[in-house]
């Protein structure tokens, strides 16, 4: 099983879409993925529990789970042939991202493209970097057009920290689709917004393939 957690101490990044994109494009790819939601506001529940009533497929398994419990809900996940399990983090707490960090294969930290946004994140580089931890920062919420884009590239490159290739932009597919228990892939199949989200799951399975091979992978699908 591959864990792959969504953490950084700025509130109001994307993680929630982020997490749930992925975790759809994850299992329409035919892994058996799961939602860890650590977040107190639950939002990753609340976004299951609309799509459980509203039938979408395909089904996920979404748990509220307190970091304590953590280890265990991993350990029954990977016995229960999960082959990817998605942490999605609260803001703030540095403990609970460490614990969620400590057990992945690969974080991704979302950022907004601006200078509070990029010296927020920079705090999670650093605690990532102190655990060696393998981490890209992908930018979240981009704008359309403005300088701010090419200076948080140079910003985080100069962090150095890796940047996903892949940039998120604020389009309304995003939050049209969180409303319904889906996600833009879904929702709006031919939009942007659905190009994005493939993208980045494409660059994360990247990620966690680096120095496998698809066999290891995948061997819990056969």
């Amino acid at each position: 099983m591959k864990i792959v957690s969504i953490i950084t101490q700025k509130g109001g990044a994307g993680k929630t879409t982020i997490a749930t994109a992925l975790a759809v494009a994850a299992q329409k790819d035919g892994l058996n993925t799961a939602i860890l939601d650590l977040d107190d506001q639950a939002t990753s529940c609340f976004w299951g529990d609309i799509r459980t009533s509203q039938d979408h497929s395909p089904a996920l398994a979404v748990k509220d789970v307190k970091a304590v419990r953590l280890p265990h809900v991993l350990d029954a996940l990977k016995t229960a042939g999960c082959d990817l399990a998605i942490l999605d983090c609260p803001a703030i707490h540095r403990d609970v991202a460490m614990d969620a960090a400590t057990p992945s294969d690969f974080v991704l930290i979302p950022t907004r493209a601006d200078v509070f946004d990029i010296r927020s994140m920079r705090q999670t580089v650093d605690l990532m970097k102190s655990i060696d931890k393998p981490c890209a920062v992908v930018l979240n919420f981009c704008p359309p057009a403005g300088r701010e884009m090419g200076d948080a590239r140079e910003g985080i490159k100069g962090i150095g920290v890796e940047l996903c290739p892949v940039e998120m932009h604020h389009r309304k597919a995003y939050s049209r689709a969180q409303q319904l228990g889906q996600t833009a892939q879904e929702s709006e199949p031919s939009s942007l917004a659905a190009q994005e989200i493939i993208g980045l799951y494409t660059n994360t399975l990247k990620q966690l393939k680096e120095g496998e091979t698809h066999g290891e992978l995948t061997a819990s699908r056969a």
